[in-house]
């Protein structure tokens, strides 16, 4: 089984061709990250653009890499939201009328199942795990407990952790993306200079929020009389550690009720954009090692938006017989675990009552 997956959510604009033996024939990505510098982030009119413009070239360019045609492929993938809309409705069109005229099922993939079914195309590791997933646009902790089926322990409040990167590197004056250029720069500073808080750090559950953080950076800088490279650095080093801390105490609570909830499960996985960033993964590491799973993080390049993912999700799906009609809506918001709100009301009410 051949798939061809198309992903055009955000910045990136992809094509890429796997099959069900998990091998990646071919992927063809642009990065639009110059096309957004200049406004410090991503400007959604000048990306849906870019995916227009570009998209059937890098069908085109995949199909070469994998010395196949259109005729060859039994199904066709793309992001169907959660995302920047114009983006996602160029990509599930294409992925539409693809499949139309080749007479193949079209699947339409979440976005954020594309990176949580991620582990499975690199380490093919089996149901349940642990899943923290963490990007520009999301912050979740959620069980992986089968294709379609997750269970959400944790979400944040507020801003995503990769978002509070991108604003933070704004504020810095270290550009865009966010997450990589403050990982750089702090290799050269001092994350102990400055103290900023860690905000839901030792509180019940298992939520994130980063305003305040990205509040205190802002109120730090502010107060400083003299700004220098190396006090920029610190800053960065000690915004960077905080996030860490963070996003590990709240893993951390998630590992308890994983094992409890799902004591079959043997894994930890991450995913998203910012489980690029090396100090996450060597504190994500010990806390797996010390709570005797796996820790599973797929190659630096499938952490980010990729169409790679978004192709195994699809062929995920279609061996389970779950494909898509020609009328799917492409969806701007599009939760993984759409029960996760009413539990959370039901929870919260029930704490109401009990007072």
């Amino acid at each position: 089984m051949i798939l061809l997956g198309i992903e055009t959510s955000c910045d990136e604009t992809a094509a890429a061709f796997v099959d069900d033996t998990r091998r990646i024939l071919a992927e063809r990505m642009l990065l639009q990250a110059e096309l957004h510098q200049p406004f410090g982030g991503v400007v959604p009119e000048i990306a849906a653009r870019a995916h227009l413009q570009h998209i059937d070239r890098l069908i085109k360019a995949a199909m070469g890499g994998a010395d196949l045609s259109l005729a060859d492929i039994d199904g066709v993938a793309a992001t169907g939201g959660p995302g920047l809309i114009g983006g996602v409705i160029v990509g599930v069109m294409t992925a539409k009328a693809i499949a139309a005229v080749r007479n193949v099922p079209f699947i339409a993939i979440n976005h954020l199942e594309g990176h949580a079914l991620t582990a499975r195309l690199t380490h093919d590791i089996p149901f349940p795990y642990l899943l923290l997933l963490v990007s520009g646009g999301h912050c979740q902790l959620l069980v992986t407990e089968g294709v379609g089926r997750y269970h959400r322990l944790g979400t944040t409040i507020d801003d995503a952790a990769g978002e509070a990167f991108d604003k933070v590197a704004k504020m810095l004056g270290l550009g865009y993306p966010g997450g990589p250029v403050i990982e750089k720069c702090a290799r050269k500073g001092d994350p102990r200079r400055f103290n900023l808080p860690r905000p839901m750090k030792g509180r019940a559950g298992c939520n994130f929020s980063f305003s305040g953080l990205k509040t205190a950076v802002r109120q730090t800088l502010q107060r400083l009389d003299i700004i220098t490279p190396q006090t920029i650095a610190d800053l960065a080093a000690a915004f960077q550690a905080a996030v860490t801390d963070v996003l590990i105490d709240r893993t951390r609570k998630a590992v308890k009720i994983f094992r409890t909830g799902w004591p079959d499960g043997r894994a930890l996985v991450v995913s998203g954009g910012v489980a690029a960033n090396l100090l996450l993964r060597e504190h994500l590491t010990m806390l797996a090692r010390a709570e005797d799973l796996l820790f599973i993080a797929p190659p630096l390049r499938l952490c980010t938006d990729n169409a790679v993912m978004i192709a195994w999700a699809g062929v995920e799906r279609l061996r389970i017989g779950f494909y898509d009609s020609l009328d799917f809506k492409p969806r701007p918001r599009w939760p993984l675990d759409p029960l996760a709100s009413q539990r959370e009301k039901s929870s919260s009410l029930d704490a109401f009552k009990s007072e």
